[in-house]
């Protein structure tokens, strides 16, 4: 490999191929809710486009302006526009005849279940905002909900929604010192949890944990706590309430208001791996707008057939968008399941699909690799002929696990949409559209109609087909953050800075177009690494271990290296049937090494290999790359408290070391 020209290299190198596409089913195609013609829409007139996205929302006032930017990235969208999300998501459902319609099919870990119809979701919601109301919160207050995947969860954030409330979602695993300070930052005046959680067969903790997030007096006015699981918790007089106490003192109708089509929605605050959380506003409008068009483009829901099931969490944005908003306001029948995935058993997922006919799946690319650690006879042993489409959302996925979660859950036949997006963007933004596009294993491939990227070089010019950079937005979306709690500033710098002459909003990843223009994502520019002046991505490195027989999951980091900058450090978790290695644990850790080698070449090659039975994950599954980081750099390990099992880290570090 000859040294890179800076004049004339691209961001990154970019040496992984994948050449398979699979195109679409004509008996897919033809009852696909996209068609080409969407495209030529958003072409023809961006804002029409997005207008006539917008009214298919009910809205009590009509909007004077589309879009009306503003300085320093932000913008707003469908301005003097009034309407009531929750009505969006619940009332007109009822109103249209549908009240009978399951709006959620509830699993909980131990077994119990509830189904929700749209006509119990009214009542339920509209019994929680009389309940918020009675407690003094008003229109742009902050509530904090930190609840398992409960019902419940749902009712809250759409009672917020109902009275104009702010909402801000704590995911369940974190610690009570990041929730105390989400709720100081957010200025919260109401808290919700529940008594306690269930998590892989035994009840944790919440309540407690609230309380020691509230230690000290923050203005927090009420605590209302869920029964979830029974276990005694201390009350604070005077501040904590029984959620089904103050329920069942409330009328079960609530008159709603309309809205601005600006005013905050929610605040979701991002994990805070380094320096303090940004608390992500997004407003209602544009931001429902988008949601409920993507969640039916790229997902083809049919609400009068189709069973959905999101398998993310609402703490994060994913649930949000693809099991709160974007779902609910297109009314769509969907599973909620509260547990993880091998509770009791490892076939849990499948037998839930099996059971409800789940026809559309949406996970995580870390959950689809940890089903092919477990062996694909799992969910061959299960009928999961009702799925009719895949879905991918939270990080690239390799190609190797995109063809496995298409033939052992899709029959080999269910089209795959791997879609990219973030927090800050709110909604899908880059994706195939099922039906129309020829995909390819890996692939984010396009922008959705009525989206514009583009991939940029260091300077902000644009790259051609085949080369490869950084990920910006290049115009306005309705979904797009609204700013930062509290911070103002803190979004331009973050987002708008790097490419304020172009005026692009930097995604923060790493990506390359193949030579049909296609976009690959090659992960977090902070997980690029520079080995010997190459800039080769983490998600690369990871595809190729993955795609050895033997790899169930991989993980990836650059650790310092005196001689090239940076060396790789790859963590590796092999599947069920270890004998395809052999018994020698050196010869296996060189054979994967040389694969590296034949898959990308010899720059790519890792200068340490460990063999580790779990990586650190949060309980959503996000691979936490710090802290291998922390471990391959020899540092001391991070916080571990979002973790799903904190005791992984030290069993790797150990391991590391000895090693």
């Amino acid at each position: 490999m000859t040294d890179t020209d800076p004049e004339t290299a691209s961001a990154f190198t970019s040496l992984l191929t994948e050449s398979r596409t699979f195109p679409p089913d004509p008996a897919f195609t033809a009852q696909a809710n996209a068609g080409v013609e969407l495209q030529e829409e958003a072409e023809r007139n961006i804002e029409a486009f997005w207008a006539a996205r917008a009214a298919e929302l009910q809205w009590e006032r009509t909007w004077d302006h589309v879009l009306q930017p503003g300085g320093s990235g932000t913008a707003s969208w469908f301005v003097g526009g009034r309407l009531n999300v929750a009505v969006n998501c619940v009332d007109r459902h009822v109103e249209s005849g549908h009240g009978d319609q399951v709006a959620l099919h509830w699993i909980g870990e131990p077994g119990d279940t509830r189904d929700i119809t749209y006509a119990d979701l009214l009542s339920q919601v509209s019994r929680a905002a009389n309940a918020l109301e009675s407690l003094g919160v008003r229109e742009g207050d902050r509530v904090v909900i930190q609840l398992p995947m409960i019902p419940e969860a749902v009712v809250s954030m759409l009672a917020c929604a109902r009275i104009g409330a702010i909402h801000s979602v704590v995911f369940g695993g974190f610690s009570p010192a990041a929730l105390r300070a989400r709720v100081d930052d957010a200025g919260a005046r109401v808290v919700i949890t529940s008594d306690g959680q269930f998590r892989r067969g035994t009840a944790a903790p919440m309540k407690t944990n609230v309380d020691e997030a509230l230690l000290g007096e923050p203005a927090i006015d009420a605590v209302l706590v869920v029964r979830r699981t029974g276990t005694d918790v201390p009350m604070t007089p005077g501040r904590d309430l029984w959620w089904d106490e103050v329920m069942a003192e409330q009328p079960d109708s609530h008159e709603a208001q309309a809205f601005d089509s600006d005013h905050p929605l929610f605040i979701l605050y991002t994990s805070g791996t380094t320096g303090k959380p940004k608390g992500i506003v997004h407003a209602s409008g544009g931001y429902l707008t988008q949601a409920a068009y993507t969640h039916r483009m790229v997902c083809d829901l049919k609400p009068d057939t189709d069973v959905y099931w999101c398998a993310a969490d609402v703490g994060w944005i994913t649930g949000h968008t693809y099991i709160v908003y974007g779902p609910l306001a297109n009314r769509a029948t969907q599973v909620m399941y509260e547990g993880t995935p091998n509770t009791p058993h490892q076939g849990r997922h499948f037998e839930i699909i099996q059971r409800y006919g789940v026809s559309i799946y949406y996970i995580a690319p870390t959950l689809i690799r940890t089903f092919m650690k477990w062996g694909e006879e799992i969910p061959d042993g299960y009928d999961l002929s009702s799925i009719r489409l895949l879905g991918s959302v939270g990080e690239p996925i390799n190609p190797e696990a995109w063809i496995w979660y298409r033939e052992h859950i899709g029959g080999g036949r269910a089209p795959i949409v791997d879609t990219w997006w973030q927090t800050e963007t709110g909604a899908i933004m880059v994706a195939p559209l099922p039906g129309i596009t020829a995909t390819k294993p890996g692939s984010a491939q396009r922008p959705l109609p009525g989206i514009s990227v583009r991939i940029v070089s260091e300077e902000g010019r644009p790259e051609a087909p085949g080369g490869s950079g950084y990920l910006v937005v290049d115009r306005p979306w309705p979904a797009m953050l609204r700013g930062v709690w509290g911070d103002p500033d803190r979004a331009k710098e973050v987002y708008w800075d790097r490419f304020a002459a172009q005026g692009y909003y930097f995604a923060g990843d790493g990506a390359r177009y193949d030579e049909d223009g296609d976009v690959w994502l090659l992960g977090r520019v902070d997980d690029v690494m520079n080995i010997s002046g190459h800039r080769i991505s983490t998600m690369e490195v990871e595809s190729a271990l993955v795609s050895h027989i033997a790899v169930a999951e991989a993980a990836v980091v650059g650790a310092s290296d005196a001689t090239t900058g940076q060396a790789i450090v790859a963590f590796v978790i092999l599947r069920a049937s270890v004998e395809e290695l052999g018994a020698n644990l050196d010869a296996a850790v060189k054979e994967l090494s040389q694969h590296v080698v034949t898959e990308i070449g010899p720059i790519a090659r890792p200068k340490r290999i460990l063999v580790v039975p779990e990586l650190p994950k949060t309980r959503s599954g996000k691979i936490m790359r710090r802290l291998l980081r922390d471990i391959a750099e020899g540092r001391a390990v991070g916080d571990t408290a979002t973790l799903s099992d904190p005791a992984s880290v030290s069993a790797i570090a150990d391991s590391f070391r000895a090693r």
